[in-house]
């Protein structure tokens, strides 16, 4: 095109050339191809008297030249637009069988992904019925605890009540004696079963909550799966004639996705296995609040029996303690007394440094008033410092060792006064052993027949545990209960229901 444009243009112009200087100038046409691109000078110059001025002429070289020229030009384009037409239709079925390929694939990628969601979902909802089994039975194990709970405070309140005597004894004594030891560990028993008990609890309360959140994590799960399995169900069946089609440009470009298909399928699979380890967590859970039940109520039986066999011994050993630390106050009483004439002394002693340090400073004092050089350090200025240094040592090391001396006399009264409230307190405890507490012991009212306080008895016909028991005591003769399930008498305890 370029060329026969080119051509065509250099063949009209009209160019004045000198005269003379036309004849060395000829149409430049090559003969044997007339394809290639043609190249003219300018034409020949005539002179027409008729007309009285000069013209150009072509020749038919020049004309037969610029038909084979458009010719080539025709054919080069021709071909070029069959070329064209050609590929066209090459680019044509070829993007035809690619849409076609890529939307088949893609639909039947869909249709595998919506196979996907589903097999998921319904992973998940199996699991959710499971947790929501596990947490209904862990409620119920909660709740017996919680009972259970409830019923040691009888207990606790009867042992207490044992001990309300010796609650009057005072000082060391609710520390370091072997009954009240057995007493207080007795009620610290019920309070460690209690606490394990509320521990428990407080376990079971935190795992309802980690299975609830394991479970809202999976409802999550679950409704976000439902809705993309609806969407991509939408798109599986969206064809090119379906309605709603239009164009969103840029859509291509927008990655707002926030999980690959890995990453996707293992969060998934974290929460099914979240949702398994804290359902085998909620297991160990139950089978710890049947295993404390047990534990608690023999712990607590065996010591309750436990308790009454040393307070006669405890009162010989409790007089003993006493008369030894009356011994002790009588040594104390001599050791305060001497202490007290060594702090006198001490003080005598400080007294008496005072006269010889006073005529040390005195005879330096005086000794700074001597005129000019008669003002020397000789060895006189020497030795009454040495001696002011000496004398004010020695009156500090008395001042401590007085004050050293008037602390411990301070201690000495004060562990006298603490031995001689010991030994009130002790006198008071004798009297409570003796008086009180054992014969409120000896009426406990506790039967040994009675047994474990929650013991759960296994149902005849349900081979299935009944609630838990609550005590009652069994002076009552009169009291007993049975257990609804299964009618069993049991004398001194009564079905928690």
């Amino acid at each position: 095109m370029t060329s026969y444009h080119l051509a065509s243009r250099l063949a009209r112009i009209d160019t004045h050339i000198p005269k003379g200087e036309g004849c060395s100038m000829g149409p430049c046409v090559p003969d044997k191809n007339p394809c290639r691109s043609t190249k003219l000078c300018h034409a020949r110059h005539y002179y027409n008297p008729a007309r009285n001025c000069v013209y150009s002429r072509y020749s038919e070289c020049d004309w037969d030249s610029n038909n084979l020229v458009n010719y080539c030009v025709a054919n080069q384009e021709r071909n070029v637009s069959e070329r064209t037409r050609t590929d066209a239709w090459r680019a044509v079925n070829a993007t035809e069988r690619l849409t076609r390929l890529r939307q088949g694939s893609n639909t039947r990628k869909l249709g595998e992904r919506v196979r996907d969601i589903g097999w998921w979902k319904e992973e998940l909802l199996k699991e959710i019925n499971a947790m929501d089994t596990e947490t209904e039975n862990l409620a119920e194990h909660k709740r017996i605890l919680e009972k259970a709970l409830h019923d040691t405070m009888m207990l606790l309140a009867i042992v207490e009540e044992s001990i309300i005597q010796r609650e009057k004894r005072i000082g060391i004594e609710q520390v370091h004696d072997e009954v009240e030891k057995a007493l207080c560990r007795e009620v610290l028993l019920i309070r460690k079963c209690q606490e394990r008990m509320r521990r428990m609890i407080e376990k079971a309360n935190n795992q309802l909550k980690m299975n609830r959140c394991a479970r809202h994590q999976m409802d999550i799960d679950v409704r976000d799966k439902f809705h993309a399995e609806g969407l991509d169900e939408r798109m599986h069946q969206l064809g090119d004639c379906s309605f709603g089609l239009g164009y969103h440009p840029g859509v291509e470009s927008i990655d707002n996705t926030v999980s690959d298909q890995v990453s996707w399928v293992k969060y998934t699979q974290e929460n099914i296995e979240r949702s398994r380890k804290e359902r085998e967590i909620s297991e160990k859970v139950r089978a710890d609040i049947d295993l404390c039940l047990r534990q608690c109520a023999n712990d607590m039986w065996s010591q309750f029996t436990q308790i009454n066999e040393g307070f006669e011994k405890r009162a010989k050993e409790t007089q003993i303690a006493k008369e030894k630390l009356e011994a002790h106050i009588l040594k104390i009483n001599m050791e305060i007394r001497d202490l007290e004439r060594s702090i006198e002394l001490l003080r005598c002693a400080i007294m008496e440094k005072e006269a010889p340090l006073k005529v040390a400073q005195t005879r330096l004092d005086e000794r700074t008033r001597r005129l000019c050089v008669e003002n020397t350090s000789d060895e006189a200025m020497k030795g009454l410092q040495v001696e002011v240094f000496e004398l004010r040592q020695s009156i500090a090391t008395l001042k401590e060792k007085l004050r050293c001396a008037e602390l411990g006399l301070c201690r000495l009264l004060k562990v006298r006064s603490r031995l001689e409230a010991d030994i009130i307190t002790k006198e008071n405890s004798i009297q409570i052993d003796l008086r009180c507490c054992l014969a409120l012991r000896r009426n406990m009212p506790l039967d040994p027949k009675i047994g474990p306080l929650f013991s759960l008895a296994v149902c005849p016909q349900t081979n299935s545990m009944c609630h838990t028991p609550t005590f009652v005591p069994s002076d009552d003769r009169a009291t007993r209960a049975a257990c609804p399930p299964c009618s069993t008498a049991y004398t001194g305890v009564t079905c928690c229901l």
